[in-house]
């Protein structure tokens, strides 16, 4: 229930956003976060062309980098009155306000509460974690009194279906639904990875229609679709096929302990899968559990678990932690070596059985 609410709440603050741009009345103050910095990007895009007339960018328009900022230098940008235009837009990239010692804490918090009517300033957090400190009450309640945080999140994929299409039709191309979402499970849910990706197949494709061979053939996969690969080729015991994209992994210079840990989660996934089919559960119950924006790879999961068994998933998972727990407790394992052994021992049972 606490997850709906703060789903919503993250929804409320993008939708007010869109209003107030649609209205031509941005707010005073925004902090723009989270992992799909395509949208970030665009949103900031789109304040800029709604406050900053053409060729008074100098005047109106202020960029500052977060690394040894201090209010006061914050302050006269955003004091700084516009130049032929209503307002100006002062943009602040990776400023932890939560490390500010307590004089300028005290300051910023005054700069809050009286921002001037002409301005509109945002905090961009891109290469650092926006955490408000909940011990610090009164500059988090000068934040949400005063600054409106918006998170962009990977888009539902009834937003990110449509938004494939028309970036293919504007390449040249026809995409179909479930070549979409192969797409996004092979190259991942946000679209600042899709953006480059997308570019790449439609050059590649021969036929005015996407198809999946075109996908595998020029897109770079996440790590998720190359593990749900491994796993699959594991269940079917075929330890080969599964050696191979584990050799591929290992050129790429994978990590050995991030394939780990991503081919544990795949199980563990498959494990909730199997106990869906055990009790009678559907894919809408594995989307909700797992919070999937799609079907799709729910219903891979659902596929992949029909190939095993609980008591095979419950060992194999105890596998990967016993081996987790190796390499970041004893010196001179070899990872990659131990990553090939473990591979054989999951594939040895044919099916997910002895």
């Amino acid at each position: 229930m606490a997850d709906k609410k703060k789903a919503s709440r993250r929804g409320e603050a993008l939708q007010k956003l869109k209003a107030d741009l649609a209205g031509g009345t941005p707010g005073a103050a925004y902090i723009f976060f989270g992992e799909e910095s395509y949208l970030r990007e665009y949103y900031l895009g789109e304040l800029r062309k709604k406050l900053i007339p053409e060729g008074f960018e100098t005047f109106n328009y202020h960029s500052l980098e977060g690394k040894d900022l201090t209010v006061q230098t914050l302050a006269e940008m955003i004091e700084a009155m516009p130049m032929m235009a209503e307002r100006t837009l002062t943009v602040v990239t990776d400023w932890d306000m939560f490390r500010l010692g307590e004089d300028q804490r005290e300051k910023l918090i005054g700069l809050l509460e009286d921002l001037p009517p002409y301005c509109c300033a945002v905090f961009v957090y891109d290469t650092i974690d926006y955490k408000p400190n909940k011990t610090q009450k009164r500059l988090c309640r000068a934040l949400d009194t005063y600054v409106e945080a918006v998170e962009f999140q990977a888009a539902e994929s009834r937003d990110l279906l449509p938004w494939i299409s028309r970036r293919f039709k504007a390449l040249g191309k026809e995409i179909d639904r479930q070549t979409s979402e192969y797409l996004i499970f092979t190259c991942g849910g946000l679209m600042t990875g899709l953006v480059p990706e997308i570019e790449k197949i439609a050059a590649y494709a021969k036929g005015v229609s996407v198809t999946r061979g075109d996908i595998d053939a020029v897109a770079d996969p996440v790590l998720s679709a190359e593990v749900f690969k491994l796993s699959d080729a594991v269940l079917r015991g075929e330890y080969d096929q599964a050696a191979s994209i584990l050799g591929d992994l290992l050129k790429l210079q994978t990590e050995p302990i991030m394939i780990l840990a991503a081919l544990g989660s795949q199980i563990r996934r498959i494990w909730t899968a199997r106990l869906a089919l055990d009790s009678g559960k559907d894919r809408y119950w594995l989307m909700e559990l797992w919070g999937m924006k799609s079907d799709y790879p729910a219903k891979l999961l659902l596929s992949a678990a029909q190939k095993t068994t609980g008591d095979w998933c419950a060992q194999a998972v105890r596998r990967c932690q016993a081996l987790d727990r190796r390499m970041k407790s004893e010196r001179g394992v070899d990872s990659a070596g131990e990553l090939k052994l473990l591979l054989v021992q999951l594939a040895a049972f044919s099916g997910g059985k002895e």
